[in-house]
């Protein structure tokens, strides 16, 4: 399991790579967040959303997950639509969304170059999540974007990733009656080339509804 830490703040710095890369990034762009963003939503949630990193002119730029690039339009249309969020669109951490009974997090916190976290930087910062997996009540659920979000909650939960493969649609019985749904991340990639189309990923947040129901 990963070394308990105190709970998450933005003046995290245990990467050295990753603090170096923010550090240009806020001279570049001085009116960005450049700094490691916070989960979004309570802590005491049925449903836990993780995302692999913020993105640079996304929630690195305004501090909120999957907020002000292409990424998130896909997940918050479809929260809004499920009842997880009280709006379809995120533009900024003051538009007034709030979010029902769900919480959206990323397996690595700080922007990484090249959108692509170290395995290091990934186990350094996987105790945050493992965090706010204990949170969790019994019986909820996890939703993992992405094959790295996967892996980084099973190593929240010090699960060996054989056991619980990745696979668009799959779901995973958990400890404490937790579910692990797994989805492709909704990056502009993805969904551009129908990888990830909008039916498929509501097929995913309608079963995590109806098991929360």
């Amino acid at each position: 399991m990963p070394r308990a830490l105190s709970s998450f703040s933005e003046s995290c710095r245990r990467c050295p790579r990753l603090a170096s890369y923010l550090e240009r990034v806020r001279t570049e762009h001085p009116d960005y967040h450049a700094r490691p963003v916070p989960p979004f939503g309570s802590r005491r949630v049925r449903l836990l959303i993780v995302g692999l990193a913020p993105g640079k002119h996304g929630a690195n730029r305004t501090g909120r997950p999957f907020t002000g690039d292409h990424a998130g339009l896909l997940l918050y249309d479809t929260l809004n639509c499920f009842g997880f969020a009280s709006r379809p669109v995120s533009t900024s951490v003051d538009d007034g969304l709030r979010l029902l009974n769900c919480r959206i997090t990323n397996a690595v916190k700080c922007l990484p170059p090249a959108n692509r976290p170290q395995p290091s930087e990934i186990r350094c910062c996987n105790a945050y999540l493992a965090e706010e997996i204990a949170s969790l009540p019994r019986g909820a659920a996890i939703l993992a974007l992405g094959t790295v979000a996967h892996m980084a909650v099973l190593m929240a939960l010090g699960i060996a990733r054989r056991d619980y493969r990745f696979g668009h649609g799959a779901r995973h019985e958990l400890p404490r009656q937790l579910a692990l749904y797994d989805s492709y991340h909704c990056s502009r990639y993805n969904t551009q080339t129908k990888r990830l189309t909008p039916a498929m990923f509501r097929n995913v947040v309608a079963a995590i509804r109806e098991r929360l129901d």
